[in-house]
């Protein structure tokens, strides 16, 4: 989708959080020409997404074809907008990729940052908040619910919908 807008999602294994945040956006997004993608920042590509994450998904949010990939240059690059889970991940992706700073949010501090800018949507909005971001807090990072049992992923689920809830409709120009 070369002039469709493109969001990459970024956690650690790229099994739990950042899949659930690709597939969330995906159907909160129904037919938008926009394009989600997901990635770790040690991830090994080609694993199936946790078991206990596919649970909390809702019904029809199909996970079978999903695998994992690890994060690099060229996946960043495309990307228009790089959401992490949290602000550990960012810093990484920073460390390496300095000049990425001004697309790359995490997923909280993206939602965050967007309360301001209520006029925006789409590209436009992806441009005001890189250049008028909130400073990462603990409160925007969604913690790892890896090998913590249902509640942790539940959790995590939760978060990464009331979230994504706010965000997807404001980059695919829907109303909520």
């Amino acid at each position: 989708m070369p002039d469709a807008l493109a969001v990459l999602f970024v956690c650690t294994a790229n099994i739990c959080r950042s899949p659930t945040m690709e597939l969330l956006a995906r159907d909160l997004a129904g037919d938008a020409r926009i394009y989600f993608g997901s990635a770790g920042t040690h991830a090994r590509d080609g694993e199936p997404m946790n078991p206990d994450m596919v649970a909390t998904l809702p019904a029809g949010i199909d996970s079978r074809e999903f695998r994992s990939q690890h994060l690099g240059a060229g996946l960043l690059r495309e990307a228009d907008l790089v959401l992490t889970a949290t602000a550990v991940h960012r810093q990484f992706v920073l460390d390496d990729f300095p000049q990425h700073h001004r697309k790359l949010f995490t997923l909280g501090q993206f939602t965050e940052t967007i309360t301001q800018l209520p006029d925006l949507t789409g590209p436009e909005l992806v441009a005001a908040a890189g250049a008028r971001r909130v400073p990462t807090t603990p409160a925007h990072d969604i913690a790892d619910p890896y090998r913590r049992g249902r509640a942790a992923s539940e959790k995590a689920t939760g978060t990464i919908t009331a979230m994504l809830s706010d965000i997807v409709p404001r980059l695919t120009a829907q109303e909520s």
